[in-house]
């Protein structure tokens, strides 16, 4: 994987044959629908689903980190509605003078599963699509170029960083400063690693303004894209499929 971007490239049927905009769709579509109607076991069908996609796609490790980051995020939520919910009403036991309830926490899991099918839903996006065929493909849908340079350089922020990351603390290393070890050594090394990072992260993003400006970017001649659109079939039926699920259970919800 290149360290300028957070796509994964594999042979797989979700990177060859679903359009960028398609999984776009999708993810708006996944999200979409597990608020619209928010039944427990439909919720977690959808992140299944998600997490099954990812799997065919061979990306799944890779979204892994992420959703063990959202632990303490999961945690929290299970504490906060279980005790305090408004509808709670039956208890399941107590911590003293506070009382943890059942609806309250119904209303955490269903809330977890959201935020699991969220990202799983973003990773097969970010993770499976190559960004800068993603951007072009808005572009060329009548996205503003400059909304798009914005939206490429935040998809790109995550991998430049770590690699200046990665490059500073090598640097470092060899003038002897200690980077691993216990948490206080650690906690020593991330102010003198952090600001090189920021630093540098602002003069590259200076030296893009200046680059892009040397080659027209703000001119008002119409623009034409250096590589050519891959094809993928049966796009328009896969779409076509993914609006007839919202739409199916928008009128779910209504008669429900």
């Amino acid at each position: 994987m290149s360290t300028m971007t957070l796509y994964v490239d594999r042979k797989s049927l979700i990177h060859d044959a679903f359009a960028p905009l398609t999984k776009l769709l999708y993810v708006m579509v996944s999200i979409a629908i597990t608020y619209i109607y928010p039944d427990l076991l439909f919720v977690l069908s959808v992140a299944i689903f998600s997490g099954v996609v990812l799997l065919v796609g061979k990306v799944f490790r890779k979204i892994l980190p992420i959703l063990t980051l959202s632990i303490l995020l999961i945690i929290s939520i299970i504490i906060v509605q279980g005790f305090f919910h408004p509808e709670n009403q039956t208890e399941l036991f107590s911590l003293g003078f506070l009382t943890f309830y059942k609806e309250g926490l119904s209303y955490a899991v269903l809330l977890t599963l959201r935020v699991m099918n969220m990202v799983m839903s973003f990773g097969i996006l970010i993770l499976t699509t190559k960004h800068d065929e993603f951007v072009e493909a808005l572009i060329k849908r009548g996205l503003s170029p400059k909304i798009g340079y914005v939206l490429l350089s935040v998809l790109q922020l995550i991998p430049q960083m770590r690699a200046t990351m990665g490059k500073i603390t090598d640097a470092q290393k060899s003038r002897g400063m200690e980077t691993e070890g216990s948490l206080i050594v650690r906690v020593k090394a991330f102010f003198p690693l952090i600001g090189p990072v920021v630093l540098n992260s602002l003069n590259n993003t200076r030296e893009r303004a200046i680059a892009l400006e040397v080659r027209g970017f703000n001119t008002r001649i119409k623009k034409t894209f250096l590589n050519v659109s891959r094809t993928y079939h049966y796009q328009g039926l896969i779409q076509f499929i993914l609006w007839m699920a919202l739409i199916a259970t928008i009128v779910w919800r209504i008669l429900s």
